[in-house]
Parts: C-alpha cells; structure tokens; sequence
C-alpha cells in the first residue's frame, strides 16, 4: 500500500511526498468534459427508450455501445499527443485502404456498400476517417511554417480528397462532406488565407451546373429539391420532413409528456431511434426539453474550445479545434436536416442517436481531446 501511495504522490517543491494525484491528472481525463457527455449519454438513453416504443432491446445496445465507448474514450486519453502525431500517417493510410477495400469486398445495405465484413464482424470503415483526416491534416501542417503556403494548402487538399473521393464511391455524400469538412477545419484554423477561401467558394459555385448534372445521383437530386419544395414528394421523399416537422410543432413549449408523442409512438416518424430521434424528444419534452439539449451541446463545444486554446503547440492545437467543430457540424446537421432547413443526408445526432460505430468513433476523438487538455499535467508529471 506504501509504494503505491508513493507511485500516486506528486513531489513537494523540497522534493518530499506532495499531496495525491487526483483520479482525472492520474487518467488524463477532463472531467467537466466528462461529466457533460455523461449527462448527454443518459438523457440520450431515455429518449432512446420512448423513441423505441419502450424496446429494452434498444436501450440494452445502446448502454453496452456506451460502456465500449467510454473505455476506448480513457484509452485514447492515455496516449501522448507526440504518438498520435507520429501514428498519423499510418492511420490515414490504414484507413484509406479499408475504405478502398470496401468498394471491392464491401457489404451492401439499403443501396450502399459502406461496410466490411470480417468474422462476422461488421464496421464501417468510414467512420475511422473521422479521426484520421483532421489529425493527419494537422500532422502535415504541424511541420511547415504557418499560415500555410499556397503548395502547403493543396498538400493538404490532397490529404483531404482521396479519403472523400473513395466514399462518394459508396456512395455516401453526406459522410464525404463531414470527414472533408473536418480536415478543411483544421486547414482553416491554421490560418487559411480568406484569398483562397473567397475563391474556393467562387469555384464551387461555378461548378455547382456540373455537379447537378453529372455528379449527384438521382436521389441526391431529389433530396435537395424536396428541401425547396417538399410538396413535389410529399408521400415519398418529402414524407420524412412533414412528418418531423408536425411531431415538432405539436410538442409546443412543454411537450406532450414522457412516451405520449403521437407521431413517433403511432409510427408516422422514420428512423425515430437513428437520425430522427430529436423530433422525439421534441414533441413529448417540447421546446424546453429541445433548448436545454442544445445547452448541453453548447456546454461541450465551448469545453472542447477552451481546450483547444490551451493546447500546448500547434498540431494539438488544430486537431482539438477540427475535433471540435466537427462536431459542432454534426449537431448542425442532423437539427438542419429534422427541422427542413438541410437536405436529409442521414447524419446521427451524436450521443442520442441509437448507434455503435459512431458513438465509439465520437467519444474516441473525445478522448483524443482530453490528451491535449492534459497534455500539460503529463509533461509536469
């Protein structure tokens, strides 16, 4: 017991035994971060439970995804930012050849080949992608003077490109925008010129004519027409906003009550346990339960923001910001897409939304966040 009081003691400034080290310095763990996805997670297990239709089965998954989850969070906590920026490539690389993979051995769903199969064993391999683009986008900056130099910038574009291109091929537009837009983040924060932004926008609009015709399929097409017009379809591709919009609206200020939604219990809403989930929690909490949902979204990206400017050089620096706001989009996203401000792209809402791979993804980068918030207490340690 002795020596492992020892072990767990900080030394004094006249070199003798200091006080303990705390459960969080001894773990690398943020625990305001903590407690906050902890308070997210269970308000996400209840909505999960009524947005089931009160199927334990459900809410059994889920917590078991939460307990996996939580454990890969600590493990990547663990590990030295120096590491993650050495292991970058080789995650980047590892990634991209999965997801290359997939378009030759992959397993299709609902007209996607998104997965592999392995053992029995199903993943996405996309979703390591989340991780592996912002971070080795900030690996390859964290080496060149910064702000970044024209050559620098389509380093990194290219970074960014080749994982996108290999999922638009699945297809799954949406998650290639997201992982993109998480490397882009990181690409931005370190001090992209507003030069290049203001002519990347110019391209994009000039070849928006092109990428309608010959780049989206034709029910990408029609998500986005259904978003201007969701009464050209409106038992067909428009049937998902209505039918989120009226369990939304009926929810009024306090709700309809625990489980007594109409919409989502009677089975009028789609996927109300995945992307859906948060015009449950609106029509049976109403718009309080909503505002105190997104307080707990605000709490934890302005948690990852403090981080991120407390990052001890400039690879933990982009990489806690790109985590960040990446997630920040993902919330955006999937709200957008409910309420019919965003075309329906199929994006959960982090850690409320019944799914494995994603939240072990999501709290993995969580973890990834608290080793550069504590990247100062491992040094002085």
């Amino acid at each position: 017991m002795a020596s492992r009081d020892y072990m767990h003691r900080l030394p004094d400034s006249h070199g003798g035994l200091g006080r303990p080290v705390s459960f969080s310095r001894r773990w690398h763990i943020d625990v305001p971060l903590l407690v906050l996805l902890l308070v997210l997670a269970s308000v996400g297990l209840v909505v999960l439970y009524s947005a089931s239709g009160g199927e334990v089965h459900y809410v059994r998954r889920q917590s078991v995804f939460l307990g996996m989850a939580l454990a890969v969070m600590v493990v990547a906590a663990q590990i030295p930012l120096d590491m993650y920026r050495r292991w970058s490539p080789w995650l980047y690389v590892g990634g991209c050849g999965l997801l290359a993979a997939v378009l030759f051995f992959g397993v299709g769903a609902k007209g996607a080949q998104r997965w592999l199969e392995i053992a029995g064993f199903r993943f996405q391999p996309s979703e390591a992608l989340k991780l592996a683009v912002p971070m080795s986008v900030a690996a390859f900056l964290h080496r060149r003077n910064l702000p970044p130099s024209f050559l620098t910038v389509l380093g990194a574009l290219v970074i960014v490109a080749v994982p996108a291109a290999l999922i638009v091929r699945q297809p799954d537009l949406g998650t290639a925008i997201l992982i993109a837009a998480s490397g882009l983040f990181a690409l931005y924060l370190a001090g992209l010129s507003w030069k290049l932004i203001v002519g990347a926008f110019l391209m994009l609009a000039a070849a928006s004519y092109p990428i309608w015709e010959w780049g989206l399929r034709e029910y990408q097409r029609q998500r986005i027409l259904t978003l201007f017009n969701p009464d050209v379809d409106r038992l067909g591709a428009g049937w998902n906003i209505f039918q989120s919009k009226a369990a939304i609206g009926s929810g009024g200020l306090y709700g309809k009550g625990f489980m007594q939604g109409t919409q989502s219990q009677l089975d009028f809403l789609p996927e109300s346990h995945t992307d859906f989930i948060i015009a449950v929690l609106s029509e049976e909490w109403g718009m309080r339960g909503a505002l105190l949902l997104l307080l707990l979204y605000v709490l934890i990206i302005a948690r990852g923001i403090y981080i991120s400017f407390m990052a001890q050089d400039v690879f933990g620096r982009l990489l806690a910001g790109s985590i960040t706001l990446t997630f920040f989009v993902y919330v955006f996203v999937n709200i957008g897409m409910v309420t019919g401000l965003l075309p329906v792209v199929g994006v959960p809402l982090p850690l409320v939304s019944h799914g494995g791979t994603a939240m072990i993804t999501l709290m993995a980068g969580f973890g990834v966040l608290m080793a550069i918030g504590t990247e100062r207490r491992r040094v002085s340690f």
